[in-house]
């Protein structure tokens, strides 16, 4: 069964937050600067330092964050997504099309970089989902 997380978006301060949390919650950080992906030869320069993505893992705490990217402003409201970790091909397509039903895909279902299949939408009630499944995770 798929699994939902929280996903935050910060103007800038990723890095500063997310160390904030491992101090209050412990747990292991780990950070990618969009400077240490693939994707930095798609981003503009003022992007290289700003985190792509960052999660704080303990025990069965999971959380993720990056900086926001996006030509439209960050803003209260858009600041989380449900991000679901799907478990199979056959989950994240059956989810995202159920979830998408009279909504949005803001990003259609594709392969990516680090080994997934990702795609984006907002339900027909306003709220963001991120879907991932991971190809090379373990069974």
């Amino acid at each position: 069964m798929a699994r939902i997380t929280p996903y935050l978006f910060f103007d800038g301060k990723c890095r500063d937050a997310m160390n904030f949390y491992k101090e209050c919650f412990g747990g292991d950080l780990h950070m990618q600067a969009v400077g240490e992906t693939p994707a930095v030869e798609q981003m503009p320069a003022e992007t290289r330092q700003k985190i792509m993505h960052a999660a704080l893992t303990g025990g069965d705490f999971l959380l993720m964050a990056s900086d926001w990217m996006s030509r439209s402003g960050l803003s209260r409201g858009n600041n989380i997504s449900l991000s679901l970790h799907c478990t199979s091909d056959e989950e994240i397509r059956t989810l995202f099309a159920k979830l998408s039903a009279g909504g949005k895909v803001v990003s259609p279902l594709a392969d990516q970089f680090w080994g997934a299949t990702f795609g984006t939408l907002v339900d027909q009630f306003g709220i963001d989902w991120m879907l991932n499944f991971d190809k090379n995770a373990k069974k």
